[in-house]
């Protein structure tokens, strides 16, 4: 199992590992990582891996789950990298910060204009899908007040003013249902096939359970806009929003 180091450092833009596996000379698992496999409506993180033998390079294209596993696609970046990574190879990990960030701004962005749509309208949350430039939030609501929107944004920027902590902490499943009213905003729920829960606390505003990468303070995401509301059919509501920098 894939030590992942995302999870309480999120800030972590370098890590050195081995590699424990290798499927058609471009797919590697690592025994630790800080790079974020697509999951959760959020894009897995890009970067390269630099084998510390002789210092080949090779881009990371594309990070994903698969049977448990967390496999990183890999794309020769240099003359010397030819030979492809080998099993016990020991590589130094470095992460697309730019990309990063932007994601960890717009996914803690999106807990917290959820949040406010679940407080303020009862809404459930059905879906979300994060962008670089836009991100979009999905959710079930039968009363769809366009104007009340605005009110929504405000008090959003509100909470992100307000320079909230974020903390993290992993718990099990058990213990955190003991805890938490709900584990996620989530109309569908949390898969039960996890057993391990990590909660993302945002001080004063929610605590759910998600695995995505989070900034350590509301203040860093600066402001949002809500760009566009589309009514995609009875009851199904989708929101767009960007950040303000």
């Amino acid at each position: 199992m894939t030590e992942v180091l995302y999870f309480l450092n999120c800030y972590l833009r370098e890590f050195e590992a081995t590699v424990e596996k290798v499927t058609d000379d471009k797919y590697v698992v690592l025994d630790r990582t800080a790079f974020y496999p697509e999951s959760g409506g959020q894009p897995s993180d890009s970067g390269k891996l630099v084998r510390e033998s002789d210092g080949a390079e090779f881009e990371v294209v594309y990070v994903g789950k698969f049977n448990g596993d967390i496999s990183h696609e890999i794309s020769p970046a240099g003359e010397n990298a030819a030979s492809g990574l080998k099993v016990g190879d020991s590589v130094k990990g470095v992460i697309d910060w730019d990309r990063r960030y932007q994601h960890m701004r717009m996914h803690t962005a999106t807990h917290v204009i959820a949040n406010v749509i679940e407080k303020e309208a009862g809404a459930q949350i059905t879906g979300n899908q994060l962008g670089l430039d836009q991100s979009r939030v999905d959710f079930s609501l039968e009363a769809f007040d366009r104007d009340k929107f605005s009110e929504y944004e405000k008090i959003a920027n509100e909470v992100i003013a307000q320079n909230h902590p974020v903390n993290f902490y992993l718990v099990s499943r058990e213990e955190a249902e003991e805890k938490l009213s709900r584990l996620t905003t989530l109309a569908k729920g949390f898969s039960e096939e996890i057993t391990e829960v990590r909660l993302v606390e945002i001080e004063g505003v929610t605590i759910e359970a998600c695995g995505g990468t989070h900034l350590k303070n509301t203040g860093e995401i600066k402001g949002i806009k809500i760009e566009k509301l589309q009514n995609k059919g009875k009851s199904n509501r989708r929101m767009y929003f960007t950040l303000v920098d």
